[in-house]
């Protein structure tokens, strides 16, 4: 008789008011963490209404993954060099021969402590709690009720992060004999006060958490899978709070299996609302993403000792030049003018085109170098050329071209990564364990700028189309890497400990940042669903600001008028649901669609193709040349209520999202056509 342990992942439903999220209960087969590939009917359970949040039964993984799972289980090809040893001496030669190369093209890179300087002792934080929206925290600005809005969807860990940036902001403060902000007890205690009850369910999550992380760590450290779980359901930072305590285990020091340098296929468990991607989210819920990512990150770097600071660069002239050496921002401001929507410089993209034709297959690409004579006439043509579209990219050899594209990423005035957070994406490659290096990696890839997101997005997708391309251009993971790291990770505006210490260890460290970058793209260019969660908490309690200002006038009308706010049934069996139809910018249809627990968007989606694009005779549809009809790319997107606008997977329960959020709109329209990368 086989005994079977069921354990089920779900978050708490986003309307109960709480700090940390919570995560209910796991539902756990023997095989789920061994690598074995159970069918997804025996994960499903059909005979319970599930949870808005719960975790889905059907593991995501990227398309990268797949690829590697398939390759993993096929008895014809041999493991990937990359995936079972560390960097060879041919690939260590070549990341200090690249780091030789960089330096004497840049001759100020050996003076880059005098352009760039940490900022003074208190404008850090200063600034900090700027980004994090929280700015009124240390003004007279802003009122409690402000304060309160942002403070109430922050879990315990991640308000202790604040309060150690107010602590350190007052302490400077005093040594400069300023008058000190309000006392940091006194905001805290005040927003507290405004703060929805929150310790019980606290409690719940502490709890609930210990079960969840429980499970996939002490299954990792004994060490057989060659698969990772990622669960985006807990804020990073709690998952960091409950591995430290397990740490602190003795039976748990010894489980620790000893890094072989490969990289597991990375699975993680689809909410029942879908994944939710960068390009998903309007820019005014990215804003608070990117506040709430940031807060959790420095929670995360606290706990595990990884330096965060930010360095400020100096001012410099920017030469006068139309590709190279231009601020990617400026580039695309300027670009836009000529082609709109544009988000990846024109250049980047016709380089990556060309190498994508012509280069993939050759062999050492990217690792030989360009003729230098030939990479300084290209560059001058290109600056006078290239906008005119005078510019013949025939005559550009392959290794020219990776040359070129090695030299625009380094010659930005500010590092592709940011000089704010170049540094921390370097120590990500002190972190142990694998799965918080791809948290800090994840919430980093977030607060990235836009322009500088989606380039380097465009430039991790051709350098994946490299690596899987390895049989012909002798190119692996392990060799694209060790090439590209100091190109990221070395730039004259920030000073970096890249090329310090021991030559073997330093390569491995930053060409392993590099890796990760490139195999898990896909997972780290989603939003995590805790995150998610926040922004929805953040909109409703902006949307309900009265009842932060008074808890006892709030207590009185729910006395006086107890039915005033109706609460929507939820789970409800049967639902009709009006989805608005819209083209252009004007909405020109509706229609009514039966929702039941089991529907999904891509169901709706079918049903609205069905409905109208029957023929191409209406000129609706496109005959392809096998006959069959194709449609325009429609979306089904949630409007308004607790979110901004979110463009929804085609995986998400629709009941279970309208649980969540009753009272957003549902509308169909074309998709945004968006440039290369994002």
């Amino acid at each position: 008789m086989v005994v079977r342990e069921e354990v089920v992942v779900s978050r708490a439903e986003a309307k109960m008011q709480f700090q940390p999220p919570i995560i209910g209960h796991f539902r756990r087969y023997p095989n789920a963490f061994r690598g074995k590939r159970s069918k997804p009917s025996l994960y499903r359970r059909t005979f319970r209404d599930p949870s808005p949040t719960e975790m889905s039964v059907e593991p995501w993984a990227s398309s990268r993954d797949q690829a590697a799972a398939k390759q993993a289980h096929s008895p014809l090809d041999a493991p990937s060099e990359d995936q079972e040893t560390f960097p060879d001496k041919a690939c260590v030669d070549s990341f200090w021969h690249e780091v030789q190369t960089i330096q004497q093209g840049d001759p100020d890179l050996g003076c880059s402590r005098r352009d760039s300087r940490h900022s003074e002792e208190g404008e850090q934080e200063e600034q900090w709690l700027a980004d994090a929206g929280l700015s009124t925290l240390i003004s007279d600005d802003g009122e409690d009720v402000d304060k309160a809005v942002l403070l109430s969807t922050l879990t315990k860990t991640q308000a202790l992060a604040v309060q150690r940036r107010l602590d350190s902001y007052t302490v400077s403060r005093r040594k400069k004999n300023k008058p000190p902000p309000r006392d940091v007890r006194d905001i805290f205690s005040s927003a507290q006060t405004l703060l929805p009850e929150s310790q019980h369910n606290e409690d719940l999550a502490q709890h609930s958490m210990a079960s969840v992380a429980k499970t996939p760590l002490s299954e990792h450290q004994r060490g057989a899978p060659k698969e990772e779980f990622l669960i985006t359901d807990i804020a990073y930072c709690e998952q960091a709070v409950i591995f430290i305590k397990q740490a602190k285990f003795p039976q748990n020091n010894t489980q620790h299996r000893k890094e072989d340098g490969s990289l597991p296929r990375v699975v993680c468990p689809k909410c029942r609302l879908g994944v939710t991607r960068i390009q998903d989210l309007s820019h005014t819920d990215m804003k608070k993403v990117r506040q709430l990512a940031l807060i959790d990150m420095t929670a995360l770097c606290d706990l595990l000792e990884v330096e965060v600071k930010r360095h400020k660069t100096g001012r410099r002239k920017i030469p006068e030049s139309t590709l190279f050496s231009v601020p990617l921002a400026t580039l695309l401001e300027n670009e836009q003018k000529l082609k709109p929507n544009t988000t990846i410089p024109l250049f980047l993209q016709a380089l990556l085109s060309l190498l994508e034709r012509k280069g993939v297959d050759s062999e050492g690409i990217l690792r030989v170098p360009g003729s230098q004579a030939r990479i300084k006439l290209l560059q001058q043509n290109l600056e006078a050329n290239f906008y005119s579209g005078r510019f013949n990219w025939d005559e550009v050899s392959p290794n020219d071209a990776a040359a070129l594209l090695k030299k625009f990423i380094r010659d930005l005035p500010d590092p592709l990564l940011t000089a704010e957070y170049l540094n921390t994406f370097s120590a990500v490659r002190d972190i142990t364990e694998l799965r918080q290096k791809l948290h800090v990696l994840n919430l980093l890839v977030l607060l990235l700028p836009e322009p500088n997101r989606n380039t380097l997005k465009a430039l991790l997708e051709f350098l994946s189309k490299v690596v899987s391309r390895e049989k012909r251009n002798r190119m692996n993971l392990w060799a694209v890497s060790t090439i590209m790291a100091p190109n990221l990770f070395l730039h004259k505006a920030v000073p970096s400990r890249l090329t310090d210490g021991t030559e073997k260890g330093q390569a491995e460290k930053a060409a392993d940042v590099m890796r990760l970058l490139i195999r898990y793209q896909d997972l780290l260019w989603t939003i995590p669903n805790f995150l998610v969660s926040q922004v929805r908490k953040l909109n409703e309690n902006s949307n309900r600001r009265y009842q932060f200002y008074d808890r006892r006038f709030k207590n009185l009308l729910k006395k006086i008028q107890p039915e005033s706010r109706e609460k929507p049934e939820k789970n409800k069996s049967e639902l009709l649901r009006t989805v608005k139809i819209q083209v252009g910018d004007q909405v020109k249809d509706s229609m009514e669609y039966q929702l039941s627990i089991n529907t999904r968007t891509s169901d709706l989606l079918e049903y609205f193709q069905r409905q109208f694009f029957r023929s191409p005779a209406n000129g609706k549809g496109k005959i392809r040349r096998n006959g069959s009809v194709s449609h325009p790319d429609c979306a089904l997107y949630e409007v308004g209520g607790n979110i901004g606008e979110h463009c929804l997977d085609v995986d998400t329960h629709l009941l279970d999202l309208y649980n969540s959020n009753p009272g957003g709109e549902w509308v169909i329209k074309l998709k945004s056509n968006g440039s290369r990368g994002v």
